[in-house]
């Protein structure tokens, strides 16, 4: 028997066209999730008018509606999560720049797309799957906050800096939360240098070991 993959169409691949079909769905769950508070909520029906596909190639990626929403907030978080990564290790050697270019990244990727801010700081979208998965979002970048700062200031895990990588994501999501809903009257340049000065503020309370102590 052959073990092929699924047959080619017009020179594309039976597992290409699958993987382009759920790339569409998690586009069309994101156009969804991340709509104004007064859009349709996300259906699979709807997801499948949206991505322009049958129902029937649903199914293909996704077990149901819960499955695409979590599917497609991770994808996001992901995103957010490699990108600022790479925006901060990439950056200059000071903790400024470092600080700045991670801050920065994450205020830009959310005013460039609405629909990715909403997602992930919206107050209107409360469903028990997305306050776990944001939860769970918060955790990891709590971590990575944390591995930057020990790698950079050569410090080693504790419970202090452990409740303080949260204390700033906490806080930097609510300032975002604020700012999207239109609460925070600043400009986007504004808010990344009012929170990057606030990072390097809270920074700097710490007592950190003398270079090559």
């Amino acid at each position: 028997m052959s073990t092929s993959p699924l047959r080619v169409y017009g020179g594309v691949r039976g597992d290409d066209r699958t993987a382009e079909r759920r790339a569409q769905l998690l586009e069309a769950g994101l156009d969804l999730l991340g709509a104004p508070s007064d859009s349709p909520a996300l259906t699979v029906r709807g997801a499948c008018q949206q991505a322009g596909l049958a129902t029937r190639y649903f199914y293909e990626s996704f077990a149901d509606r819960d499955a695409l929403a979590a599917a497609v907030y991770d994808h996001v978080v992901d995103d957010l999560a490699s990108t600022t990564l790479e925006a901060v290790t990439t950056a200059g050697p000071d903790e400024h720049a470092k600080a700045r270019a991670g801050v920065e990244n994450i205020v830009r990727t959310i005013a460039r797309d609405p629909r990715r801010g909403r997602l992930l700081f919206s107050v209107s979208l409360s469903s028990p799957l997305l306050a776990r998965r944001r939860l769970d979002s918060s955790r990891l970048f709590a971590a990575l906050l944390g591995g930057q700062a020990q790698d950079f200031y050569g410090i080693t895990e504790s419970p202090d800096l452990e409740l303080t990588t949260h204390f700033i994501v906490g806080g930097l999501a609510q300032a975002l939360t604020a700012w999207l809903d239109g609460t925070l009257r600043l400009d986007e340049p504004d808010v990344v240098e009012h929170c990057t000065r606030l990072l390097l503020t809270i920074a700097a309370g710490f007592t950190f070991p003398e270079a090559g102590a």
